[in-house]
């Protein structure tokens, strides 16, 4: 066999590696992502399903400094995976061609991917597998990121130390959940005061760990909360209908046009981090409000409903 019908049956991860430039690229790969879907032109192909197999090679620039073990400076797997299930989920499509077409232009929109294998095979068609593969470049793609009306505009709630330990916590939780809205719980530091180190930057880092004590005792009070600290986690985790509870140390550190370094209001950290989304409200339950924030605050009692 010629390596030429060899590469051509080969893995998308082969083809990649005898195609890269001399400068070649880092690279991440999906293998064998299993989906089952309603797709197909003929007719016995509508109003069933059948398993999707898609195996995808994205080469992506090469990171300026240390990767620092950081899930935020890197492509994680998860925008792949994700690219495949909003192309799935946008419309019912014929072709694989196209769904290969729309899943390379989407990924390629991401600022480190430079380019695209993406090879798709329908497992159900035939004694064998039967698909397409397609390799597109950075500036192949002509179409614009469009996302659901409701990506990624959570409901954000801050819970005081009253409201945490209120026994309304969980109709509360039940009722936020119940707006199909993805949900983000902030809270300040518990009522036992922090240790004191008497330096700027070393006491913001130990008040930051305090806030972050509080949100795990949050998540112990129900299981459908989940500690994140990342936009990357946050972003899975509201895809993916998980409560989350923030953990604020990395985003503040990170933040170029971060809260101030005090922090001595907690109501107005989770507003700060409130603002960097798309959000008409942030609900405050059981506590003061700052006297100015970057977005519109709801103030509710321990005793009152949410909604």
């Amino acid at each position: 066999m010629t390596s030429e019908v060899r590469l051509a049956f080969a893995h998308p991860s082969e083809r990649a590696d005898a195609t890269a430039a001399s400068g070649a690229l880092d690279r991440i790969s999906v293998r064998d992502h299993i989906v089952d879907v309603e797709i197909g032109a003929f007719q016995a192909e509508r109003g069933v399903t059948q398993r999707i197999s898609f195996n995808i090679v994205v080469e992506v620039s090469p990171l300026t400094g240390p990767i620092d073990d950081d899930v935020d400076r890197i492509l994680s797997y998860d925008k792949v995976t994700e690219a495949i299930a909003f192309e799935l989920a946008d419309e019912r499509i014929n072709l694989l061609e196209t769904l290969a077409e729309n899943v390379a232009d989407r990924i390629l929109l991401e600022p480190q991917a430079m380019r695209t294998f993406v090879r798709i095979e329908k497992l159900d068609r035939g004694a064998g597998a039967l698909g397409v593969e397609i390799v597109r470049a950075r500036g192949d793609a002509a179409v614009e990121l469009v996302e659901p009306e409701d990506a990624l505009r959570p409901q954000l709630v801050f819970l005081s130390n009253a409201a945490i330990s209120s026994p309304n916590f969980k109709t509360w939780i039940d009722q936020l959940q119940a707006t199909d809205q993805p949900l983000i719980l902030c809270v300040g530091a518990a009522d036992t005061a922090a240790p004191q180190t008497g330096h700027k930057m070393t006491q913001r880092r130990v008040d930051l760990l305090a806030v972050e004590q509080n949100a795990w005792v949050v998540a112990s009070r129900d299981e459908r909360c989940v500690v994140v600290e990342t936009r990357t986690e946050l972003e899975w985790a509201m895809r993916n209908d998980q409560i989350c509870v923030w953990a604020p140390s990395k985003l503040v550190l990170d933040a170029v046009d971060g809260p101030s370094t005090e922090l001595d209001d907690a109501v107005e950290l989770a507003a700060w981090f409130a603002s960097t989304f798309d959000v008409q409200e942030m609900i405050v339950i059981g506590a003061d409000l700052p006297s100015a924030t970057q977005v519109p605050l709801r103030v509710v009692g321990v005793d009152q409903a949410v909604l």
